[in-house]
């Protein structure tokens, strides 16, 4: 009995020593993980395109997601980081201030500062919410930039990394899997049926919810480029995040800034982009979600 206990004590110490090593490559370990799962019928349509070599097969799936979607990633947290440097510094100057919206609205819309108050609104105390919280992201998103660029070789090395074990997260997915489903005393029947239904599930979930985002992101950051609001890129990507906020969402972000159009005598703008906003960034979630979800 006493070694038995040591033993399992000694296999606790183990693992958990496993699991402490490990952690240092979990975000490399997660984003491979992620793209193998989301991209796994892309290499089973390029095996059966190959005749079988999957070697060939996985690698040319990780030279698709590096041109197509890590690239691309990388140019546009760039651009995100040198706007929100920019955003953040008119703030702290005072060219940009959210909370003389929301002054001008309680004084040129009485009746809209009176229905918030009914309700329990403060409207001053939301704008300086929003201040706050403007100069925290931007801040953040500075902090974050600068951070990367701190660590640049810590990235480099964890960014290889993770198309390393994606390379063989695609070719030897099904073996991984197998093994898994082996050690695992669920059954194998039901095991598969987990790992399949899972897998179904992640790629509905992410692939609805990435393209959705994308797609309202993509539309609002082009209308604001079109309308001469700077920073374009980065309102595309913060409403791109707010996608995710059911009901309010992207309006977030173009409803304020269409109402500043709007105080700063810019009218004709602020209508089109609240029309803009309505009838297509607000209608894509409704279109697109039943489709790519449902598939």
């Amino acid at each position: 009995m006493l070694q038995y206990s040591f033993f399992v004590g000694l296999v606790v110490l183990v693992t958990l020593a496993f699991l402490g090593l490990l952690s240092d490559f979990a975000q490399p370990i997660f984003w491979a993980a992620t793209f193998g799962v989301v991209f796994h019928p892309l290499q089973n349509y390029l095996e059966r395109l190959l005749h079988g070599r999957n070697s060939l097969a996985a690698m040319l799936t990780v030279m698709i997601i590096f041109f197509t979607v890590i690239i691309p990633a990388l140019f546009i947290a760039s651009s995100v980081a040198r706007e929100a440097a920019d955003f953040y510094a008119r703030v702290q100057s005072g060219e940009i201030n959210p909370q003389a919206l929301f002054q001008w609205v309680r004084l040129l819309l009485p009746e809209v500062g009176a229905f918030a108050a009914g309700i329990g609104f403060d409207i001053d105390g939301i704008g300086e919410s929003l201040t706050a919280a403007a100069v925290a992201g931007s801040r953040f998103v500075g902090s974050m930039a600068l951070t990367a660029g701190q660590n640049a070789a810590r990235f480099l090395v964890m960014f290889f990394l993770m198309l390393y074990l994606l390379f063989f997260f695609m070719r030897d997915g099904k073996q991984l899997l197998e093994l898994i489903v082996q050690a695992l005393p669920l059954g194998d029947l039901r095991e598969r049926k987990l790992f399949e239904k899972f897998a179904e599930v992640s790629r509905a979930t992410v692939k609805g919810t990435l393209v959705i985002g994308l797609t309202q992101g993509t539309l609002g950051g082009m209308m604001f480029a079109i309308l001469g609001i700077q920073g374009a890129v980065f309102w595309a990507v913060v409403m791109a995040v707010l996608s995710l906020l059911p009901v309010v969402g992207t309006a977030l972000v173009w409803m304020p800034a269409a109402l500043i159009l709007i105080a700063g005598g810019a009218w004709q703008k602020g209508v089109v982009l609240i029309v803009f906003g309505v009838l297509i960034i607000g209608l894509i979630d409704n279109l697109l979600r039943p489709i790519l979800v449902g598939r």
